[in-house]
């Protein structure tokens, strides 16, 4: 009896321990892990929302790529809408607090952040600023001191022939310009290209000539000297610009160099004369981003960090324009391998921080 007994209990033992690992395979079968658990809780998909991006007509193709794939691959349920009036105008529209982000191709002017919301300021990439004219123009490189006299203040009313001889004056040493008028098709006050290539191109050579007393500068409306010739009537979308300089035998203007690369053999890009080397130097992503390209500059995002403190699809977006976004974002703007030049690491370490100091604060 005593061997029966505990053969039984013996068999009673085992059937409770393969009962109990059935019954802990089910539960596992059954039930998501802790990892899947956490994995769906935090997922970006549930984000939903709008964004609102104005400014840069340059920048513009770079946060339109990144509003593309940011709802193809992290959320489809955000609004972003994004629109490129120029980056004056965007900062008009974003001081106030109407927008989120503002593109910019260039920094904010003092006189707007004097009445603009809490912001912080990122670069996201380089661009050239590449020089234009229509195919049929004989010119193949182009001085600064050329690029004065073609646009400077000292050039109201200039034909090809007058740009040449002032040109010339300056010292420029510049073969085959081509002759009659100058029609100029080029970026109006609203752009911040149109800041841009008078910041590196026109205002020193503006003001030594004024200190000789060679010019009398204008003045704005603002109070500020005005160092281009104001006889054109400015485009705020550089595509309407480059179509323009496609369609005029005499068109001279310019754009952003992704832009122009874009247009292909629409219009002539011209080279210009590094007065480092003596070279004559093509806007490419090479040139621009070694600096050797004279006319070059660097490209920036505004984001309104108090909507981010409370916009959960703004900081998502962000986040997502400087992560798995950005480097897609930058160098594809326009199309496969068509795009921008991506910010090398230190100075993209310098945008990651200060964006996560202005998240976290």
């Amino acid at each position: 009896m005593r061997s029966l007994r505990g053969q039984t209990s013996q068999n009673v033992f085992l059937i409770v321990v393969v009962l109990t690992l059935f019954l802990a395979a089910c539960s596992s079968d059954s039930s998501p892990s802790s990892e899947n658990m956490s994995s769906s809780n935090t997922s970006e998909e549930s984000i939903s929302g709008s964004v609102s991006v104005s400014g840069s007509s340059t920048v513009e193709p770079i946060s339109t790529r990144v509003k593309e794939t940011y709802n193809d691959t992290v959320s489809g349920d955000v609004e972003i809408t994004v629109n490129g009036p120029g980056t004056s105008a965007g900062f008009r529209e974003f001081c106030p607090g109407n927008t989120d982000i503002n593109d910019a191709s260039r920094t904010i002017k003092d006189k707007e952040k004097e009445s603009c919301v809490p912001y912080v300021e990122l670069k996201v990439a380089f661009d050239g600023i590449a020089v234009m004219v229509n195919p049929d123009n004989p010119l193949e490189c182009i001085s600064k001191d050329d690029l004065y006299a073609i646009a400077g203040p000292e050039s109201e009313g200039n034909t090809w022939e007058d740009a040449q001889a002032l040109a010339s004056s300056l010292g420029s040493t510049t073969t085959g310009w081509p002759s009659g008028t100058i029609d100029v098709i080029a970026p109006g006050t609203e752009s911040g290209t149109y800041g841009s290539f008078i910041e590196i191109v026109l205002e020193k050579k503006a003001e030594a000539r004024a200190e000789e007393g060679a010019v009398s500068l204008l003045v704005d409306e603002n109070g500020d000297d005005v160092f281009i010739r104001t006889d054109y009537a400015g485009q705020p979308d550089d595509n309407v610009i480059i179509e323009g300089i496609a369609s005029s035998s005499n068109g001279f203007g310019w754009v952003g160099f992704a832009f122009a690369a874009a247009a292909g053999d629409a219009v002539k890009v011209l080279e210009v004369l590094n007065p480092d080397t003596g070279e004559c130097v093509a806007p490419s992503i090479e040139t621009v981003a070694d600096g050797s390209y004279p006319v070059s500059r660097s490209l920036y995002i505004y984001v309104n960090t108090d909507k981010a403190a409370t916009n959960p699809a703004l900081v998502s977006y962000v986040d997502y324009y400087l992560g798995n976004g950005y480097q897609d974002g930058v160098e594809n703007a326009f199309g496969p391998g068509v795009g921008y030049v991506a910010l090398p690491a230190d100075i993209k370490a310098e945008t990651d921080a200060a964006w996560a100091s202005a998240k976290n604060n």
